[in-house]
């Protein structure tokens, strides 16, 4: 690899720039540093250094945050965590 540099010019939203140079001054990093890690660790995998993904729930995940938000087919309810206990050893 060659030891000369260029620059490169990315657009970003504002507050996400100030946000990522507030994280990488405390890792003790430029933002231009974390920026070649990145690009690094890219160049090694051949492939985004993350899993990427759309972090959708499936519809039976859905259902199930939505019962338990509207407090509905639960097995029943427990006043203390004692009764809860007691439940779940008996």
């Amino acid at each position: 690899m060659s030891t000369s540099t260029v620059n490169l010019n990315i657009r970003m939203d504002k507050d996400l720039k100030e946000e990522l140079d507030a994280l990488c001054k405390e890792l003790g990093l430029t933002t231009s540093t974390a920026i070649n890690i990145f690009a690094k660790a890219m160049v090694r995998k051949q492939a985004l250094p993350f899993k990427l993904s759309l972090n959708k729930a499936n519809k039976k995940a859905l259902e199930a945050i939505q019962n338990v938000e509207e407090g509905k087919n639960l097995s029943r309810k427990f006043s203390s965590v004692p009764e809860l206990m007691e439940d779940l050893n008996s």
